[in-house]
C-alpha cells in the first residue's frame, strides 16, 4: 500500500489526454470509436455514438459529411465518458447545457469546448494531487483504525487494503451524490 502514490502519478499520465493530443483534423466515425476505445477502458461503438448524436447530448457531425467528426466531438465524448458513470445521459445534457446552451449551435457557447476541455484536464491533475497530499494522512488514520481492531500484523495489509477500498468508494459515492443533486438543484430554478 506504499504504492498509492504511484499509483496516482500513474492514473494521472494515462487518464489526462491532454488537447494537444487530441487529433487536430477531422475523423470517421471509426476513427473516433478506435480513438476513444484505445484511450479509455469503454466500449464505444457507432451506435453508441450515433444515440448521443440523436439525443442531442453531443453534437451532429459538421454539415453531415461521413469525415465530420471533430476535435469538438472528441471532447464532448472524453468528457461524456467520466460524466457517465456519475450522471445519467439526461443529467450529462443538462450539465452540457449549461455552458453550451444548444449542443448542435455553437454561437450560443458560453465557453469553447477547447477551453472547458483544458479546463477538466487541469482540474483532472489538481484532483489526483489532492489525493496524493491526503493518501498519508488517509494511510495513518486507518492505521490507526487496525490498530484499535487489534488486527494482527499476518491480516494488517489485507484488512488495510480493505479498508482503502472502503474509504475510496465513500468518497465516491458522496462525490457522485454532490454532483447529481447540483444538477438536480439548479434546474429546478
Amino acid at each position: 500500500m506504499d504504492n498509492i502514490n504511484t499509483m496516482l502519478d500513474m492514473i494521472n499520465e494515462l487518464n489526462v489526454v491532454g488537447c494537444d493530443d487530441l487529433p487536430h483534423y477531422d475523423l470517421y466515425i471509426s476513427q473516433v470509436t478506435d480513438f476513444l476505445n484505445d484511450k479509455f477502458d469503454e466500449n464505444y461503438t457507432t451506435n453508441i455514438i450515433q444515440n448521443y448524436i440523436k439525443s442531442q447530448i453531443i453534437s451532429k457531425p459538421e454539415d453531415g459529411k461521413k469525415r465530420g467528426y471533430t476535435k469538438q466531438h472528441l471532447i464532448q465524448l472524453i468528457l461524456l465518458s467520466y460524466m457517465r458513470p456519475i450522471l445519467s445521459t439526461e443529467e450529462i445534457k443538462k450539465v452540457f447545457q449549461l455552458a453550451f446552451n444548444d449542443i448542435n449551435k455553437h454561437s450560443d457557447d458560453i465557453l469553447t469546448w477547447d477551453g472547458a476541455y483544458k479546463i477538466f484536464t487541469e482540474l483532472q491533475k489538481e484532483s489526483i494531487l489532492d489525493l496524493a497530499e491526503r493518501n498519508k494522512e488517509m494511510q495513518d488514520k486507518l492505521t490507526k483504525i487496525i490498530k484499535e481492531n487489534k488486527i494482527d500484523d499476518e491480516n494488517f495489509e489485507r484488512i488495510f487494503v480493505f479498508l482503502t477500498v472502503l474509504n475510496l468508494i465513500a468518497q465516491a459515492s458522496a462525490c457522485k451524490k454532490i454532483a447529481q443533486n447540483i444538477v438536480d438543484e439548479y434546474n429546478k430554478e
